[in-house]
């Protein structure tokens, strides 16, 4: 596993349980010192395995009870970084992805009603240049979501 050890794999499980979990509860809990567990996730950061602890938000907690993805077509395909910088511009895309298949990019989108969602689909992303068309798809809520299971 690219430079992760048994030990690695247990911080990790630790931090997913609580991100926010001090370093010193981690090495308890492991039987470990505090600067082994700091080195640890400073080499897994620097490595890129782990790319931060941030929150994780519930949108529709927040007023944010519509989602979606939309699959997005391209004029030109070779567009594709300018048009993701611009995506990165709309608060309501959280997450772009590259795919095959019939379409370039799959995004999501999460918007506070049906008025919102348009706003979003027809105003802003429909008024990029270079996206030939959208397809979307509207969510009704989320089964599950979770990091890979190590």
């Amino acid at each position: 596993m690219n430079g992760v050890d048994d030990f690695d794999i247990q911080i990790l499980k630790e931090l997913e349980k609580d991100g926010r979990m001090a370093y010193s509860a981690i090495a308890t809990t492991l039987g470990v010192s505090n600067t082994m567990v700091h080195q640890r996730i400073s080499r897994l950061t620097e490595q890129g395995i782990l790319t931060g602890i941030k929150p994780v938000l519930d949108e529709k907690k927040i007023g944010y009870d519509w989602g979606a993805f939309t699959g997005i077509t391209l004029e030109k395909d070779h567009d594709s970084n300018r048009i993701i910088e611009e995506l990165k511009k709309i608060p309501e895309v959280t997450e772009c992805y590259y795919i095959t298949g019939n379409y370039t990019l799959y995004i999501k989108i999460v918007a506070k009603n049906h008025e919102h969602m348009r706003k979003v689909l027809y105003e802003k992303i429909d008024n990029i240049s270079g996206i030939a068309k959208t397809d979307s798809i509207i969510e009704l809520g989320c089964a599950f979501k979770r990091n890979l299971i190590l």
